[in-house]
C-alpha cells in the first residue's frame, strides 16, 4: 500500500523540491502551509507561493492557523526571555511545538504515515546527524524535538547542497522562480531588528547605569534590552582606552555589566530542560553553544534533570537561554537550555 507524507511547504525553494523528491519517490504527498505567527502581509506572499508550488508539482495543499498557538507557544517566551535579560532561540521552540508538535498532529488527522519537512538535516529514526552540507545544517535548532517522532520524520534534503536544490527547481517548469528567491530570515517574524520588535510590546528605551564587575558605575546604557551577552557597542565606558563587552545584564536594576574580552571567558555551562537522545548520564562528547560555531571538547555529568557541562576549551559570550547540543561526531545526542555560565 502506498504510504502517505504529509509536508511542511513554506513556499520556499528547499520545501517545494522536497514535496517535489517525495512524490518522485513515489509516496503519496499533501503539503501543509502553517500560518504561524501575524507579521503584516507575510502570509498573503508565502501562502500564495506555496499553492503555485503545490499546483505546479500537482499536490493537495493544507492551510493551519496556528497563531494562537504560536503566540503562547513561542512569540510570548521570545518575549518574556529578553525582558528577564536573557537570549532566546525562538527557532528551537518552533520546532518542538510547532512543525514538530502541531503539524505531526495534523499528519495523524489525514492518516499520513510520514513527516517531512525541507531542513538540512538527517536522521535514522533513533538520532538526528548533521546535514553533508554544513553550511546549511540546522540540526542544532532540532535538538529539542521530541525523540519519539523521529522514526516518522524524512529529511530528503539532508544528503544534498544546496546549490543542487536551487539548479533543480530552475530546471523545472513552473517552478524556476523559487531558484533565485531570497534566502528567509533567520526568525522568521522579525522585520528588521528585535528591538524594534520588542518595543511594540515592552518598554525597550530605559537608559541605565553601565557597572564594572566590582560594581563601580563606569558609564550609561540606552535600555538593558538592547544588549545580550558579547555586545560591544551602544553604550559608554569613560575613560575606556580598549573595547568593551557585555558580561552580564540585571534587568531588576536596568543595569548592564561590562568588561574585556578575556572576561567573557567560560568553561563551565550547566543547561536545564533536557531533551537527550541517549541514555548515558557522565560522558566526553562535544558541545555547541550558539548556532554557527564550533563544537567544543567537553565533559558532561548529568544529576537531577540538569546537565554540568566542563569546557576542554574556554568559550566566549556564552549567553544564558541559548541552547548547549551535545555531538558525537555529526550525531546530535542531545542537548538543553543554558541556565547558569
Amino acid at each position: 500500500m502506498q504510504k502517505k507524507v504529509l509536508v511542511g511547504m513554506s513556499g520556499g525553494v528547499d520545501s517545494t523540491i522536497t514535496t517535489l523528491m517525495l512524490l518522485e519517490e513515489g509516496y503519496a504527498v499533501e503539503g501543509l502551509y502553517m500560518k504561524l505567527h501575524s507579521k503584516p502581509g507575510y502570509h498573503e506572499i508565502h501562502q500564495a507561493r506555496a499553492q503555485k508550488a503545490a499546483d505546479a508539482i500537482g499536490v493537495k495543499l493544507h492551510v493551519l492557523d496556528l497563531q494562537e498557538s504560536f503566540k503562547k507557544e513561542v512569540f510570548q517566551p521570545f518575549i518574556d526571555t529578553y525582558a528577564e535579560g536573557k537570549t532566546p532561540n525562538p527557532c528551537a521552540l518552533c520546532n518542538r511545538e510547532m512543525k514538530f508538535g502541531e503539524m505531526i498532529k495534523f499528519a495523524e488527522r489525514i492518516g499520513a504515515d510520514y513527516l517531512a519537512t525541507g531542513h538540512y538535516i538527517q536522521t535514522d529514526g533513533e538520532f538526528f546527524y548533521q546535514a553533508e552540507d554544513d553550511t546549511k545544517d540546522q540540526s542544532y535548532f532540532l535538538f529539542y524535538v521530541n525523540k519519539e517522532i523521529l522514526p516518522r520524520l524524512k529529511f530528503p534534503l539532508g544528503t544534498k547542497k544546496k546549490v543542487d536544490i536551487k539548479r533543480i527547481a530552475a530546471s523545472i517548469e513552473g517552478l524556476e522562480s523559487f531558484s533565485s528567491q531570497a534566502e528567509s530570515s533567520e526568525i522568521c517574524f522579525v522585520e528588521t531588528t528585535y528591538t524594534d520588535l520588542l518595543k511594540d510590546y515592552v518598554q525597550v528605551d530605559n537608559p541605565g547605569e553601565v557597572l564594572d564587575r566590582d560594581g563601580n558605575v563606569v558609564g550609561e546604557h540606552k535600555g538593558y534590552m538592547h544588549y545580550t551577552i558579547g555586545k560591544r557597542r551602544g553604550f559608554s565606558v569613560r575613560g575606556a582606552h580598549e573595547p568593551h563587552f557585555v558580561l552580564s545584564i540585571n534587568p531588576q536594576k536596568n543595569q548592564i555589566v561590562v568588561g574585556k574580552k578575556e572576561e567573557l571567558s567560560c568553561t563551565k555551562v550547566v543547561l536545564d530542560k533536557l531533551n537527550m537522545f541517549c541514555e548515558a548520564k557522565e560522558f566526553d562528547t562535544t558541545v555547541k553553544l550558539r548556532y554557527r560555531t564550533k563544537a567544543i571538547p567537553c565533559h558532561v555529568k548529568i544529576e537531577d534533570g540538569k546537565a554540568y557541562v566542563d569546557l576542554q576549551e574556554s568559550v566566549f559570550g556564552v549567553a544564558v537561554g541559548q541552547a548547549g547540543v551535545f555531538y558525537d561526531d555529526n550525531k546530535l545526542i542531545g542537548g538543553g537550555w543554558i541556565r547558569e555560565v
